[in-house]
């Protein structure tokens, strides 16, 4: 077994970690996408937001609504989408949008947002009635539709188990965003989870917690008890393409710091799995 701290100490030291680069890419390990989701910094203005993500290093985005709201005019989501390119960042996805009203024309206009918005991908919360809908639309628009989990809470998909059956003969393009924090609430094993989902994972928001069953429990990364370390190994091995989104739901005044030490801490375990 790999020392979990050993991962953090070699990525970083002191006060740099904030800045600290994302490892060198190995030709012969299959690279994860890391990166923010940017529900980490809600309570960040869209420059605020988008200047700390490059601040951290970080190249992959997924762009929560407080960042580009679902009600601005096409235009105004195409100029804020520009901001985040500009910057250098790689939109791959967005969300979580809701859908708990079977209405085509709210289904349509979410499509349209995600497409305005440059995002391959839709992370989407709907119910299990509103679900097979949403392939027509994954298929019309080229978005893929990644169902998210929610845990015990969750009264349509607590666990991303829960969405696998419904979706196991739609288009490629349906399938799950795993929250590895829900998952585990939901009372299921990670690794099970994403062994079962296979090609169906389209997305992942990675986080930490120090009790497996208590939400209120999230911690910095590497600081829990969550299979950090195991699941970046499963990813690689089964050559996952999707993002690996940090989603930082602690200390929303002030989270720079507490994200870059769990940036710092996903990088050190990418840098000892690539050695």
């Amino acid at each position: 077994m790999t020392n979990r701290r050993s991962f953090l100490a070699s990525s970083t030291a002191g006060a740099g970690f904030a800045l600290a680069a994302p490892p060198a890419s190995n030709p012969n390990i299959h690279e994860l996408n890391l990166g923010v989701a940017s529900y980490s910094l809600r309570e960040f203005q869209r420059s605020l937001a988008i200047k700390t993500l490059k601040q951290l290093n970080v190249t992959y985005v997924n762009i929560k609504e407080f960042h580009l709201p679902y009600i601005l005019p096409p235009a105004e989501v195409e100029k804020g989408r520009k901001q985040f390119e500009a910057a250098g960042l790689k939109i791959l996805g967005g969300g979580t949008i809701s859908f708990q009203k079977d209405e085509e024309p709210e289904i349509r206009s979410s499509f349209e947002y995600c497409k305005n918005a440059g995002m391959p991908l839709m992370v989407a919360m709907p119910t299990r009635a509103i679900l097979p809908k949403l392939e027509k639309y994954a298929k019309e628009y080229n978005i893929k539709v990644a169902v998210h989990n929610h845990g015990p809470e969750d009264k349509n998909f607590p666990s991303i188990q829960d969405v696998l059956p419904l979706v196991k003969n739609m288009d490629p393009r349906m399938g799950v965003c795993l929250d590895i924090g829900h998952e585990s609430r939901a009372g299921k094993n990670i690794l099970e989870s994403i062994d079962m989902a296979g090609p169906r994972l389209l997305d992942m928001h990675v986080k930490d917690l120090k009790d497996t069953m208590v939400r209120e429990s999230q911690c910095d990364v590497g600081d829990g008890k969550l299979p950090i370390v195991a699941i970046f190994k499963l990813l690689q091995k089964m050559k996952y393409a999707g993002g690996v989104m940090l989603e930082y739901e602690i200390n929303a005044d002030n989270p720079t710091a507490g994200l870059a030490k769990s940036l710092a801490y996903c990088r050190g375990v990418l840098a000892g799995l690539s050695a």
